[in-house]
């Protein structure tokens, strides 16, 4: 039984990040993936990397919540400055490309609302721009005259999930990580100054152990004892065929449940959260009402889509807090067991996240700037 300094349960863009962040520390590190490296929630969204205070918690939370927030925008402020250098980093390209997220309001209340929470983004070290109507037109011709003005964030954009954990792991490899995917699922025995975990019938032991297994984390917590405030929400994301493009920034929607965005081969990524239902297995599936219902708001916002064929429809988990707080630092009463968990907006700030937790791990102040203590487990 090889014993390394570290354990990581997970193989998403939080596992392989923080494995990769470990080796390029010189932490000896052995990382268990229950599948495919990237194929949950890691693989399966749209690829925004945004930061913006999203609209729906904000609109039904209030400015209270906004405020607790702040720490967490701050994390992503520095997530999408890591973003920007991650391609040299890893050596690869993950189609990254900063033109800027645009939200869109079609009323007043929701440019008042726009106004109201730039405040609190701007004191995170966001950019954030208000644009009026003529403003917005100039910037985005390609929106419906619905669209009475937005805020825009240059810091924003987008990235291939498809290519970012397995770069991640590659990276972690070349650095002497050990990465294990297709491993089933793995248990986890504590012992006094070590923890065992056991997966594809093979036993691995490492004094500090990081979970990172997405909507698998309860399950791996409860083997500790733990039970954290933390759920796996079912939505659905659909693509189309390739086009010139003409959707330059990210686009959202202040006031109702919309994200779209080009890849760099012309394909339109149309999301915005709506709901999936989940099979008899446990599995989302497509919802044909969420789908008619979403393609309904994108051709209605940008009326260009109504012309493209639909590829694919697919339905994923999302990892959810009801405050929107990452979950990142040492697990209360088990000594050497960390926890790295961001939701909600997890592909954005997974970089941030993962490098602070493997300074953690090693008993280091996060190199990254945040209040920590903010996403303490509790």
């Amino acid at each position: 039984m090889a014993e390394k300094d570290v354990i990581i349960i997970g193989g998403g863009l939080a596992g392989t990040a923080t494995a990769f962040y470990l080796a390029q520390d010189g932490v000896s590190v052995t990382l268990i993936e229950r599948g495919g490296l990237g194929g949950e929630a890691s693989g399966a969204n749209a690829g925004s990397l945004h930061a913006q205070i999203p609209a729906d918690p904000f609109r039904h939370l209030g400015e209270a919540w906004a405020r607790q927030f702040q720490p967490a925008l701050t994390l992503y402020v520095e997530s999408l400055r890591m973003w920007g250098s991650l391609e040299a980093e890893l050596g690869t390209d993950l189609e990254i490309k900063f033109g800027g997220g645009l939200m869109v309001a079609t009323s007043e209340s929701e440019m008042a609302e726009l106004a109201r929470k730039a405040e609190i983004e701007r004191a995170a070290g966001l950019e954030i721009q208000l644009l009026t109507r003529e403003e917005t037109r100039r910037r985005a011709p390609y929106l419906a005259d619905r669209a009475i003005g937005g805020a825009f964030c240059p810091q924003e954009g987008k990235a291939n999930p498809l290519l970012v954990a397995p770069a991640y792991a590659r990276a972690a490899t070349r650095l002497g990580a050990e990465i294990l995917s297709a491993q089933g699922n793995a248990t986890i025995t504590r012992e006094a100054t070590h923890y065992t975990v056991t997966a594809n019938n093979q036993t691995h032991r490492a004094r500090r152990i990081v979970i990172a297994g997405g909507t698998g984390t309860p399950a791996l917590l409860e083997m500790l004892g733990l039970q954290l405030a933390i759920q796996a929400f079912p939505i659905q994301v659909s693509v189309t065929e390739p086009a010139t493009p003409f959707i330059p920034p990210l686009v959202y929607c202040a006031g109702e449940k919309l994200t779209m965005k080009q890849t760099r081969i012309g394909s339109v990524l149309i999301a915005g959260g709506w709901n999936a239902p989940i099979a008899p297995r446990g599995r989302p599936v497509v919802d044909s009402d969420s789908l008619a219902s979403n393609l309904a708001l994108a051709c209605a916002v940008v009326p260009g889509v109504a012309s493209l064929t639909l590829l694919r429809t697919w339905a994923a988990f999302v990892n959810g807090t009801a405050d929107w707080l990452p979950i990142l630092g040492p697990l209360p009463g088990s000594p050497g067991a960390f926890i790295n968990y961001v939701p909600w907006l997890g592909f954005s700030g997974g970089p941030a996240a993962a490098r602070a937790l493997a300074d953690m791990v090693q008993g280091r102040t996060p190199s990254v700037a945040a209040d920590f203590a903010a996403f303490a487990p509790k």
